[in-house]
């Protein structure tokens, strides 16, 4: 079953759409990190400022260090010893659309380990973003159930995985400088 739906999903993604889909921390909205027409559909869908950063999941490492040219050493250590899903928020993000970098160049990924969001990154061999399935601004759907219709009317494709679990809460988020400071954004 999970193999299908990462299947489904690489097409969509490829092709430029948008999917539904659930994380290792609520449902989201996921697209390809370089299409900016995804997403720009994304940004409207939520009804989103443009200006907002995104997170991005990625399936291990290898991609992680495509995605960020230098890692500080103590990311690894918080990436092995989390007791949640947690986001790090890297300085001089590459190989993505400026649509999904704050203001500063950083971006958040999360190195996800959910069997279905690992599968999806490794097929399509890149990172997917990920923002919590709701309009800008509203609480966070904890079941698929919560999740607005106007967002399941918008999107090209919804997981059919999962749509009967509550969701666990938004990941940690930590932003770590090139020098190693840690500064917590989210707990």
């Amino acid at each position: 079953m999970i193999s299908e739906e990462v299947q489904k999903c690489v097409e969509i993604i490829r092709k430029g759409g948008v999917i539904l889909y659930p994380t290792d921390t609520i449902w989201g909205l996921g697209c390809d990190p370089k299409n900016e027409q995804a997403i720009e559909k994304i940004n409207q869908i939520k009804n989103r400022d443009e200006s907002k950063s995104y997170i991005m999941l990625v399936a291990e490492e290898r991609q992680l260090n495509f995605y960020v040219p230098e890692i500080p050493d103590i990311c690894y250590d918080l990436i092995d010893f989390a007791v949640r899903p947690t986001t790090i928020i890297y300085d001089n993000a590459k190989n993505v659309s400026p649509m999904i970098l704050a203001q500063d160049g950083s971006l958040g990924i999360r190195l996800t380990k959910d069997p279905f969001c690992q599968k999806l990154c490794q097929q399509l061999k890149t990172g997917v973003v990920s923002t919590s399935a709701n309009i800008s601004g509203a609480a966070s759907p904890q079941s698929f159930n919560e999740i607005e219709d106007s967002i399941k009317n918008s999107v090209d494709y919804i997981v059919n995985l999962r749509q009967n679990e509550k969701m666990t809460t938004p990941s940690s988020i930590l932003k770590i400088g090139t020098n190693g400071e840690v500064k917590i954004i989210r707990k």
